[in-house]
């Protein structure tokens, strides 16, 4: 005659920090903010402490890391791009706004504004083109942006507009941007560190897409250019929107007249204009037709 276990012989002998978190009840003695009692991981205090900085840098590896692998985000195509280039409605009732106004300068600012506008109808197109189009993948591809207005925006807005997810990674700033709704919530993520940060835009990149941006966007595209360049991370397709933006900004051909880059080193980026064309050019790149399941 068997008899019926009382507990599973998987049961973990010790109990976990969330119970243990839950449990945790300080005596009204010890429950002050001078009092050292509380157990050490739920001690905001104690965790916010300049000697607990590389714990804390450790957290923001771990926790997208592991969200992100728990929801099954293994390839990701990221853009970059200007936080200050708005959709073309909200840039013409900009330059509505000041031409009645008659402020020349606001106006020249606002028509210029306008012109950029088209960058944010190519990015979220292109971020609806991967979506889709990469949905029936074996390995689907999800777009990455940095969480905030914009060309991220617009990221986001086209990988939702697919009906795919897409991941933000939004940072404390001075002047706090609320990120973007067009993000899925389970992968709305925000860090302290800008390494942090940067380090998870390429963890599971296998390509780089950057529109016209200013500071962070060149950060960001310069820290990618290098570490393909030095051999830190594999090589991918690297995608500038707007040759015209990029030619005039940066003079590539200067730095290899000058000896500062190589000949070669033009090769590790792409120009391209039009969201279709940036999605045939990675297409290509990552033969992405051989991952495609087999027709009928």
């Amino acid at each position: 005659m068997s008899r019926k276990r009382k507990n599973s012989l998987h049961a973990r002998n010790f109990p976990s920090a969330r119970e243990e978190a839950a449990q945790h009840r300080l005596p009204s003695r010890y429950a002050g903010p001078e009092s050292s009692y509380r157990l050490a991981f739920t001690d905001t205090a104690f965790l916010l402490q300049d000697d607990l900085r590389p714990v804390r840098m450790q957290l923001e590896l771990l926790k997208p890391e592991m969200v992100q692998r728990q929801q099954g985000i293994d390839a990701t195509v990221v853009l970059f791009g200007s936080a200050r280039i708005v959709p073309p409605e909200v840039a013409q009732q900009r330059l509505e706004q000041a031409l009645q106004d008659g402020d020349a300068q606001l106006v020249a600012r606002a028509r210029q504004a306008l012109r950029l506008s088209r960058h944010y109808v190519e990015a979220r197109r292109f971020a609806e083109l991967v979506t889709r189009a990469s949905q029936d993948l074996a390995q689907p591809l999800t777009v990455v942006t940095g969480g905030g207005p914009g060309i991220m925006e617009a990221g986001n807005r086209g990988a939702l507009d697919a009906g795919g997810p897409s991941v933000g990674l939004n940072i404390v700033l001075p002047h706090e941007e609320e990120p973007n709704p067009y993000i899925t919530p389970e992968l709305c993520f925000r860090f302290h560190y800008f390494a942090m940060r940067k380090m998870h835009f390429l963890m599971r990149s296998v390509a780089l897409v950057c529109f016209p941006g200013g500071f962070g966007t060149l950060d960001e595209l310069f820290e990618v250019l290098t570490l393909t360049q030095t051999r830190k991370v594999h090589k991918r397709p690297i995608l500038l929107f707007d040759r015209e933006f990029w030619s005039s900004l940066i003079d590539f051909d200067h730095l290899v007249h000058t000896g500062m880059i190589a000949q070669h080193d033009l090769q590790l980026f792409h120009f391209v204009e039009t969201a279709e064309q940036a999605w045939e050019l990675l297409r290509r790149e990552l033969a992405l037709d051989a991952d495609a399941p087999p027709a009928g």
